[in-house]
């Protein structure tokens, strides 16, 4: 489950309509039209909370991060897709991915998925190295056999893996300053991001045997597995997510700095990504138990206006100079 996926069907298409989308464009060669296309259809099918900020961004940034998405669904697909493949089948398809992922880094032939040639520009216009992709792909192997993750050191490696690594490879395409420190800023921002996807999709991945919270927090609140997956409340499961929720708003404020470094003409897609996923946080945080009843999200509406504040916010304020 990485921040560009989430784990719940309902923000992401079909397996049936993702391959529709792959077979309308892989009938014969992919020029890089038709691959910008399929990333993009891609994208505003399954990112539900990624499209309205993504499309804040000028070209050629936005085709860019549509191509980053779909590439980031496509790999967490081969890891949690129910299709009936056994961990081993997906092991190998995995390896087979990481093989294809460094074939286009190094600029050769691939398969004529629509993905790749979009993939493939993007890596080389912004100078995406293979070192991140192995991270990310490291994160997936992690998701084919899930782990128990006894401590939070061992929850923020995954994070890291499936979506600091998404952070990294976005500000190298929006352009930043501050070298190694914004690099950090946008680890930590990820960190956050997939914190709070955890807490959102709390009975979901319970109800499929995953529990990403470290075990050692349970234990200090008194919270079972068992409590989980059953989807029992309480006093203690309020602890639970009360220790939790103070934990993602810490790497939200640990990142507060990220905005002020990343180019101006970014600004806006950063701030309404934060603020979509700030906003699931807070809505979590009013009534924690509502994560054993339903899936918290906020509305079209309320995300659209999100983009027209983060517009006009960074409209009002003068260019940064960074490239």
């Amino acid at each position: 489950m990485s921040i560009a996926t989430t784990s719940s069907a309902t923000e992401s298409p079909e397996l049936g309509e993702r391959d529709a989308l792959a077979t309308s464009s892989a009938a014969g060669t992919v020029d890089l039209a038709e691959s910008l296309d399929y990333c993009t259809r891609l994208t505003k099918q399954a990112a539900r909370n990624f499209y309205y900020g993504l499309k804040l961004l000028p070209e050629p940034k936005r085709s860019a991060m549509f191509a980053l998405y779909a590439y980031m669904r496509l790999a967490d697909d081969i890891a949690d897709a129910e299709d009936g493949r056994s961990p081993e089948q997906r092991e190998r398809d995995l390896e087979d991915w990481r093989a294809q992922t460094r074939a286009a880094l190094a600029g050769e032939p691939v398969s004529n998925h629509p993905m790749w040639p979009a993939f493939a520009d993007l890596s080389r216009r912004y100078k995406l190295t293979p070192d991140l992709f192995d991270d990310v792909i490291a994160g997936q192997e992690q998701d084919l056999r899930p782990e128990v993750f006894e401590h939070f050191e061992q929850l923020e490696q995954y994070c890291y893996r499936v979506a600091g690594v998404v952070g990294l490879a976005s500000i190298r395409i929006w352009g930043y300053e501050g070298g190694e420190e914004t690099e950090r800023l946008a680890i930590d921002r990820g960190v956050a991001f997939q914190l709070t996807n955890i807490l959102r999709d709390l009975r979901e991945d319970a109800a499929g045997g995953r529990i990403y919270l470290p075990r050692e927090d349970l234990r200090i609140v008194g919270v079972t597995e068992e409590d989980l997956l059953s989807g029992r409340g309480g006093e203690r499961f309020l602890d639970l997510m009360g220790r939790e929720i103070d934990r993602a708003r810490s790497y939200y404020h640990r990142s507060a700095a990220l905005e002020s470094r990343v180019h101006h003409d970014s600004r806006p897609t950063l701030i309404a990504m934060t603020e979509i996923y700030r906003g699931l946080l807070d809505k979590i945080a009013a009534d924690p138990m509502r994560v054993l009843r339903e899936r918290v999200s906020l509305s079209l509406l309320s995300k659209l206006r999100i983009g027209w504040r983060a517009t006009r916010s960074v409209r009002k304020r003068e260019p940064a100079a960074v490239t």
